[in-house]
């Protein structure tokens, strides 16, 4: 009897190593290749902080999943494609972010396509690396609501998580740092360049109409000079009139600087997939491409920052009814269904 104990005891300890053994084989054994990106013709070059954090499979297939994630806020409703719709090119047609509880936010979602190609993040500038990013959205009040040491808690009892981080990183800890990097992978991923616009630069057979080939010569006069290059913006920082946010928290770049010089300038935003993001300015001042342009030509708000190129034309940048409409025939050109459209 105790022969039989004593074998059974030794079966179960062999059959306990053999399945530690192929555990940590397995774990060994995981496959994790970088994703390569199709980077198109013309782009800038990536920002210095992609080459530490490139994308991975798993990586990448984490953080979109902790990019849709709404326990990553305070009551469980808000996550970062909350605000970031793809459909609507990851923005959400809001003047203003609508965050938890429906709060306010400050300034108008921007959208987050070509970010592996950005030097600063946000309208004011005030991250260089995404990585940096998430933990913005998570503690602010107006959005998530939340802290980093509460969302590690709710996504530590989550099995899926715990397979997704051993994948994406060699072992199940989750850790901030783990989590700020793989939304920062994924969102290294959203490329957007297969809009007519490319396809026409490519050469694919098809052609510009009359009219967006007029706005594509008037868009080169009259708004090429900060909206230049293949991202469509020299990621400068300006102050280019535009109706001042009411809030006493706003001040743009001068919020992260401290220079007076910076009072109101913003970070020049990407045109691209502009006809799916209205409204446009930090806080939404303007419902359509029409008033944009209408602004413009009127004449801007007044400032001592006020951009050169403006005060050097009267502080307007004239257009006939006609070039603006031909100019916002070009800007749909623009538009990337592909892009739009969840893979």
């Amino acid at each position: 009897m105790k022969k039989s104990i004593g074998i059974l005891t030794l079966s179960l300890i062999i059959l306990t190593l053999a399945c530690n053994r192929k555990e940590a084989e397995e774990e060994l054994a995981i496959d994790n290749p970088e994703l390569p990106l199709s980077i198109p013709k013309g782009f800038p070059p990536l920002n210095e902080a992609f080459y530490k954090n490139k994308p991975t499979k798993y990586g990448v297939e984490l953080g979109e999943k902790l990019f849709h994630e709404k326990r990553l806020s305070g009551n469980n409703t808000i996550s970062c494609a909350s605000c970031h719709q793809q459909s609507k090119a990851f923005t959400d047609n809001q003047a203003q972010a609508i965050g938890i509880y429906n709060r306010v936010g400050l300034r108008n979602t921007p959208p987050i396509q070509n970010l592996a190609f950005i030097k600063h993040y946000n309208w004011d500038g005030n991250k260089r690396q995404l990585e940096t990013q998430p933990l913005v959205p998570i503690i602010t009040h107006e959005e998530m609501n939340s802290s980093i040491v509460e969302v590690m808690s709710k996504l530590k009892v989550e099995k899926d998580y715990q397979i997704l981080f051993r994948k994406a990183f060699g072992d199940p800890e989750i850790t901030p740092d783990r989590i700020y990097r793989s939304i920062a992978q994924y969102e290294y991923t959203l490329i957007s360049a297969n809009s007519k616009y490319d396809k026409v630069k490519r050469n694919e057979g098809i052609h510009f109409s009359d009219t967006e080939l007029q706005g594509y010569q008037l868009f080169q006069a009259k708004c090429a000079s900060c909206h230049s290059g293949e991202l469509f913006t020299d990621q400068s920082f300006r102050n280019i009139g535009f109706p001042i946010n009411p809030s006493t928290e706003e001040a743009g770049r001068g919020r992260v600087t401290g220079i007076r010089e910076d009072y109101m300038r913003f970070r020049v935003p990407s045109l691209r997939n502009i006809a799916y993001t209205a409204p446009y300015g930090s806080f939404g001042q303007f419902k359509t491409l029409e008033e944009v342009l209408d602004y413009f030509d009127k004449g801007v708000l007044h400032a001592n920052n006020l951009d050169p190129i403006l005060t050097e034309n009267g502080n307007r940048i004239p257009m006939t009814p006609k070039e603006k409409s031909d100019i916002i025939s070009f800007l749909h050109t623009l538009s990337d269904e592909t892009f739009i459209t969840p893979r």
